[in-house]
């Protein structure tokens, strides 16, 4: 069944307030490993990439923002996220996007994983053709 449009509405409203309320976390975890950094310390790998994905959606978030503050551009939001799927920050995903996105980057893997099986047997063949 369909949720009614007041439910529904409340979600989108709930979404977006968590989405903002974990960016903003992110950000201040990111000034201190920022002032660290400053300061001559040295970030584990973990951290930096932590520091690179809050960067990359502040940066994310400017052309979202356009359409939270202008009205009545929420309703063109889906089409634009069809057209630039990387466009919200990473903290406006929803859970479904993160599994598909896993989904596919899994696929990939294991598309290379088998073209390199592949690749590695045929060179066996030839290798033993040549030998023998």
């Amino acid at each position: 069944g369909k949720k009614p449009l007041r439910q529904r509405v409340v979600e989108e409203l709930k979404h977006y307030y968590n989405g903002f309320h974990l960016l903003w976390t992110d950000t201040k975890v990111a000034a201190r490993m920022v002032w660290r950094l400053l300061h001559g310390q040295v970030l584990t790998r973990r951290e930096r990439r932590r520091l690179l994905r809050t960067c990359a959606d502040l940066f994310r978030l400017v052309p979202f923002l356009v359409f939270v503050i202008v009205p009545f551009m929420e309703f063109l939001l889906p089409v634009f996220l069809k057209l630039f799927p990387e466009m919200l920050p990473s903290t406006f995903e929803t859970e479904s996007k993160k599994e598909e996105k896993q989904r596919k980057k899994l696929n990939a893997k294991l598309e290379l994983a088998k073209f390199l099986r592949e690749t590695i047997a045929e060179m066996a063949r030839r290798n033993k053709a040549a030998t023998g």
